[in-house]
């Protein structure tokens, strides 16, 4: 049976500015699709393709603090640069992502690589929040840099364009990153009349977000920065592409526990909020020039 789709959800009308360097549109928890349809996922930013112009100082977020989930930065256009205060730094570019296990706690920043903010040129990314559960809420930050070129890839069959597995399992090939939920992110690139058919359990939270192009998703149409929402109902999904198309897909086991947000900090409880408030503050998350 079919996966079957909840609503498809235009572009947020609006964009806004995260620091200097990335033009967002906020397309969850702000937009429609609620909290409790999305989980693990707790936030998705998109910036399409913009170009900031040339700039001597890179453009970006300076040092800020997050706790109790995961950020996950897809490139694909331009270039970003992070560092973070367990000594971590990276630079993504086109088809890389930077995968980051706050946990704990952590600082960090992230802003244009220096030769792309120099030069200029479009920008566009995705970024994710991916919420961890109460047993791993406090696990020790880290880093995954997974780079386009050594990612797990499936190919579409009859020229119909590939898949980059950034986390998960695509019929088969398990993903490069490593997650402490079941969840599936995939980075999907397909050729004009390309078709990717897939399966995923019923009891996963799903969605897609056309970043370029357009497609038939289950036989519904889904064009350029629409966001695909789907329901606990059926398992196959089947994607046509009427043109050359970016998408990505994502789904997961939800975490069924309270959330206690504040800002950068994602707990299950008030009193944790709390906590992460003071151990910041007392410079417990370490230190990030």
């Amino acid at each position: 049976m079919q996966k079957v789709i909840s609503k498809i959800f235009d572009r947020p009308s609006r964009y806004g500015m995260v620091g200097d360097g990335f033009r967002v549109f906020n397309y969850f928890p702000s937009g429609n699709p609620i909290r409790t349809q999305v989980s693990p996922f707790l936030m998705l930013d998109f910036n399409p393709a913009f170009d900031f112009g040339p700039s001597e100082t890179p453009r970006g977020v300076d040092v800020h603090p997050h706790k109790g989930f995961e950020t996950v930065t897809i490139a694909y256009k331009g270039s970003v640069a992070h560092h973070d205060s367990s000594g971590n730094s990276g630079v993504i570019h086109p088809g890389d992502v930077q995968w980051m296990t706050a946990g704990a706690g952590i600082l960090h920043k992230e802003y244009h690589e220096k030769n792309f903010a120099q030069n200029g040129g479009p920008f566009e990314m995705v970024q994710l929040w991916v919420n961890l559960p109460k047993a791993h809420k406090l696990t020790p930050p880290k880093y995954q840099a997974l780079e386009a070129a050594s990612m797990s890839k499936v190919m579409l069959p009859e020229n119909g364009g590939y898949v980059n597995v950034i986390a998960g399992d695509l019929n088969g090939t398990k993903g490069s990153a490593s997650t402490f939920t079941e969840i599936n992110v995939f980075d999907i690139r397909m050729n004009s009349g390309g078709v990717l058919s897939t399966r995923v359990p019923a009891s996963h939270n799903a969605s897609l977000l056309v970043i370029d192009g357009n497609a038939v998703v289950n036989g519904q149409q889904a064009a350029k920065h629409q966001f695909v929402l789907f329901k606990n109902e059926g398992e196959e999904i089947t994607i046509r592409a009427n043109e050359d198309s970016v998408l990505l897909f994502l789904s997961g086991i939800p975490i069924n526990e309270p959330i206690a947000q504040y800002g950068p900090f994602v707990m299950n409880t008030q009193e944790e909020l709390q906590e992460a408030f003071h151990e910041y503050q007392s410079g417990k998350f370490g230190v990030l020039n």
